[in-house]
């Protein structure tokens, strides 16, 4: 019987465990986390359309229940390594399975916010990350470190990422326009607020992203300014004083606002990190390594052993499925090659 396991039930992974058991292949999906999609069910609404993130989570989860898959809650893989003529599997409880192939689908965790002290974040109150907005957003109730519905609510780009100083040089792709998306929540829950976004540059690469953007200034009345944040601290009636800088007009900035949004990039999970070192397919900043990106983006170098997803870069949902569905197909010419017989 040919057997494929794959790590993580993000998106990717459930998404290729569902196209490889409709095609008569046994799957183990193995989760760290007692429950799928986690990084999805963070989140409120999703881009460019506001679709509802628990539809998305809801249609994904249901794709579990396709015959041939046996998904594995609670189980944290640790090594994986080649024995012969297939991969032998370890967990932190020393269990071991065995398959044909392996599908790595670890996906990313978002940067600790704590690592950039001179924002303030976990110091003083009404400075949030973008996963605490998200939830705000989620259960309709934005408010500030009072209680209150806030008056202002100021963004800041690239927490984390596109930064020398965090080990992050790269763009994390979904920082911007998941700011836009929040400027305009805000704005449509709390009549009156005014939302500003500070920003480096905006890159709104995705189809629909630029209209969103116009959107934002248009019709929510949303501020952009280029500039960087340089430091936040408490106020007295506790709002945040912030000092930045106008680089466009090459001014300098003194305001105060209600809550400080960070937008906080990606990062390579730990269970990528971990398997990644162990199978020697360890990439730039702890992201999985593959073949090349461009024809062979899902092939690692190692027999029977294949990526997905964002454990390789950040990506969005649909970036991630799509992948998914790539290493699927993949992985069925690599199992034909093999000969394994039903």
């Amino acid at each position: 019987m040919k057997k494929v396991a794959i790590i993580g039930a993000g998106p990717a992974g459930i998404e290729a465990a569902s196209i490889l058991a409709r095609n008569g292949i046994e799957v183990t999906l193995f989760e760290k986390s007692e429950t799928p999609l986690k990084n999805i069910q963070d989140k409120a609404f999703l881009f460019p359309n506001f679709q509802a993130a628990q539809e998305i989570a809801d249609d994904l989860s249901g794709k579990l229940l396709t015959d041939g898959i046996t998904a594995a809650f609670g189980v944290d893989i640790t090594d994986i390594k080649w024995q012969g003529t297939e991969w032998k599997i370890f967990d932190s409880k020393d269990q071991t399975y065995v398959a044909q192939a392996v599908l790595v689908a670890t996906g990313y965790q978002v940067f600790d916010a704590h690592r950039k002290e001179e924002l303030g974040y976990g110091i003083y109150k009404g400075i949030i990350t973008s996963i605490d907005m998200e939830q705000m957003i989620k259960h309709g109730k934005i408010i500030n470190s009072n209680g209150d519905a806030p008056k202002r609510v100021t963004f800041l780009q690239c927490v984390g990422s596109r930064d020398e100083k965090s080990g992050n040089n790269y763009c994390s792709k979904l920082c911007c326009v998941t700011a836009v998306k929040q400027a305009i929540e805000v704005v449509k829950q709390v009549p009156g607020c005014e939302a500003s976004v500070f920003y480096m540059d905006l890159r709104m690469w995705g189809q629909g992203f630029e209209e969103m953007y116009r959107t934002a200034q248009e019709k929510y009345g949303v501020s952009f300014v280029r500039g960087r944040i340089s430091e936040a601290a408490a106020t007295f009636d506790g709002r945040v004083q912030l000092k930045s800088e106008d680089t466009l007009m090459g001014l300098p900035i003194k305001m105060t606002t209600d809550l400080l949004v960070l937008m906080v990039g990606m990062e390579a999970s730990c269970g990528t990190k971990t398997l990644g070192k162990s199978c020697d397919i360890s990439g730039e900043y702890g992201f999985i390594r593959t073949v090349s990106p461009h024809l062979y983006d899902n092939d690692t170098g190692k027999p029977g052993l294949f990526a997905a997803g964002s454990c390789k870069r950040p990506m969005s949902i649909w970036d991630s499925v799509n992948d998914a569905r790539s290493a699927a197909l993949a992985i069925q010419e690599y199992l034909k090659e093999l000969r394994i017989e039903n």
